[in-house]
């Protein structure tokens, strides 16, 4: 999993192991209330590549929404 914060809110780029590969999601928090979550995004090769693409869409959501 990695974090960050992005303009205020901390967002998280996971990665669920599947089978063959990883699925992505994302997650938005304010302090200690969950703004919003992805559900699954993509599924991919590798770990990194996961989180990468769940901190992409959290930064894309938290543009939109700004």
């Amino acid at each position: 999993m990695q974090a960050r914060y992005y303009k205020g809110y901390s967002i998280w780029g996971h990665s669920i192991r599947q089978q063959e590969g990883y699925a992505a999601s994302g997650t938005i928090t304010s302090g200690t209330k969950v703004v919003e979550a992805s559900g699954i995004l993509a599924n991919v090769n590798t770990e990194e590549e996961a989180e990468t693409v769940g901190l992409e869409w959290a930064e894309a959501w938290v543009d939109s929404h700004s």
